[in-house]
């Protein structure tokens, strides 16, 4: 029986697959023309599935070319002299396998002059080779079944293109631009690159890029409808429906990242110990994304890894997520495109940055929160026996509305202290103690605390699942009575989207005269409470 596969790239005979036909006939459309192209996305994104399709492709059913795979991944060390060696032995191994695939055998011209050329030692005589070899691969295939004037062209398809020795790196970009400019018929007649960065990010020059002729090709994220297929294929195997809401949620939360949805069709076929004649349902689905929260899986240890880099990217994601004007999408930021880059970030529909996918953004949220902020001892007054499990009814539902009260009064009494939560800047306090807060309550009820949506406008919509209840915390930073106001219509919007009566808006008010405000109100046939948490801007001894 296949799997959903999560480590390295799938394949169709142990794996379910989305097999993306339509990108791949793109892709190979652009072979057949001669374009140089470059992909470059993320890890674990699916770029080598896709590109080892692409090959597979052209291997079998593309007569008229000869692919020629490549990787670069342990040559970032090598000398030219050691990368060129084993550049011209990876080429030869990879020759006489497409020959043995096709169940063909190279002519003898093609056989002496492997066999007896004088190899590639560095980049000019890599153009030679590759010149030599497409007029010795066209003259005769000795293959009966084809023509002997069958023209073939040379398709060169490098994968982990970044491990490219920097020393050698300008002059290999520059032969293949040379191969490129000087018209067709070329080989190689196509050259497809694969890595995380694009080649600008690669070209450390300060000169114009050697490179400039590269059409970019995009792998987009799994659609809706290209889950429903991966899990179709698990259902037809196995006869183990998912409801057609699992379906929506898991692309919600995901936003299609490959890894994502492979691995929360992992945890829900694998390891939940879901009896196969049952359906996957909603409460199936809570409890897999609860695991995928918590877990430290390779996708999320590159995502902490990467945004952990520098405190430039901490300060650019949570202005991403505090307000709601947002940060314009400059891919010409230095910052803006490495996040992009690592998938942290993409281009929103507003032109505005957003967050990845609702789970990146849950992560991020609790990379840069501190674990302990140092006032957890606040959270209940001296004179009261309460803590979290006394916010639960006789009938074990959750009572957010006294659980927000409390939280406004725990900020009122620490006063000046939250200026001493450690590594966090004062504009983001307030949401960072109310997400501690939260995930302390969450914990000890035994919830589930994500977040709903990818944000770029300020806009973070807090769900907290308990005993099959969804209950909606909406945060912001004060920005006007009149931005206020619109939040409550936005948020009820979402809350009638959601199937949810009611909800619960924050907003932190940083002004020096802060108006702290609770009220309740009927918005668009549901209700929603607000808060307005005024967060101290000076210790005592800085006060005016």
């Amino acid at each position: 029986m296949r799997t959903f596969g999560t480590q390295g790239p799938v394949n169709p005979h142990d794996n379910y697959i989305v097999r993306r036909s339509k990108e791949t006939a793109d892709f190979i459309e652009r072979v057949k023309s001669g374009k140089y192209i470059v992909i470059f996305a993320p890890r674990q994104t699916g770029k080598t599935t896709f590109f080892q399709r692409a090959l597979d492709t052209l291997t079998t059913q593309e007569q008229h070319y000869f692919p020629i795979q490549l990787n670069f991944e342990e040559a970032e060390d090598d000398t030219a002299t050691d990368f060129y060696r084993g550049l011209y032995e990876d080429i030869l191994e990879q020759i006489e396998n497409v020959f043995e695939q096709r169940c063909e055998v190279p002519s003898v011209q093609l056989a002496d002059f492997l066999e007896n050329n004088d190899g590639i030692t560095d980049h000019r005589s890599m153009r030679r080779f590759f010149r030599q070899f497409a007029k010795f691969l066209s003259r005769d295939t000795q293959n009966p079944t084809q023509p002997p004037s069958l023209t073939q062209r040379v398709v060169l398809l490098i994968d982990e293109f970044d491990g490219i020795p920097r020393n050698v790196l300008k002059g290999f970009l520059h032969s293949l631009r040379h191969i490129y400019v000087a018209g067709k018929p070329r080989s190689p007649h196509s050259v497809g690159i694969v890595g995380v960065k694009n080649i600008r990010q690669l070209n450390y020059d300060t000169s114009v890029s050697p490179f400039n002729i590269q059409d970019e090709f995009v792998v987009p994220n799994f659609t809706l409808k290209q889950v429903g297929e991966l899990l179709a294929q698990y259902t037809d195997e196995v006869g183990q429906p998912f409801a057609p809401e699992v379906i929506q949620m898991l692309h919600k939360q995901t936003a299609g990242q490959p890894f994502l949805v492979n691995r929360a069709a992992q945890i829900l076929t694998e390891e939940l110990d879901v009896p196969k004649t049952e359906i996957i349902t909603r409460h199936h689905f809570t409890a897999a994304h609860k695991r995928l929260l918590l877990e430290k899986n390779t996708n999320i240890e590159h995502l902490t890894t990467n945004i952990r880099k520098s405190r430039q990217f901490e300060r650019l994601l949570m202005e991403i997520m505090t307000y709601e004007e947002g940060v314009r999408f400059n891919p010409h930021d230095d910052i803006i495109s490495e996040l992009t880059t690592y998938g942290v970030i993409q281009n929103g529909a507003d032109g505005r940055c957003e967050i990845v996918n609702p789970i990146y953004l849950h992560h991020i949220m609790q990379a840069f929160t501190p674990t302990v902020n140092g006032l957890e001892r606040d959270y209940f007054s001296e004179n009261t026996t309460d803590e979290f499990q006394n916010y639960l009814t006789p009938k074990g539902h959750l009572e957010i509305a006294r659980l927000l009260d409390n939280f406004r009064d725990f900020i009122t009494r620490v006063g000046f202290k939250i200026l001493q939560v450690p590594e966090t800047p004062r504009e983001y306090v307030g949401r960072h103690l109310l997400l501690t807060y939260l995930d302390s309550f969450v914990k000890a009820v035994g919830g589930v605390m994500s977040f709903e949506v990818p944000t770029g406008a300020g806009k973070m919509d807090l769900c907290i699942t308990h005993n099959q209840r969804k209950y909606i915390v909406e945060t912001k930073i004060w920005r006007g009575d009149a931005r206020y106001q619109i939040g409550k219509q936005q948020l009820a919007v979402y809350l009638k989207s959601e199937g949810v009566t009611e909800g619960y808006y924050v907003v932190f008010d940083h002004r020096q005269k802060p108006e702290p405000r609770v009220e309740t109100e009927t918005v668009a046939g549901v209700s929603i409470q607000s808060y307005i948490i005024p967060v101290i801007q000076k210790a005592p001894s800085n006060a005016d």
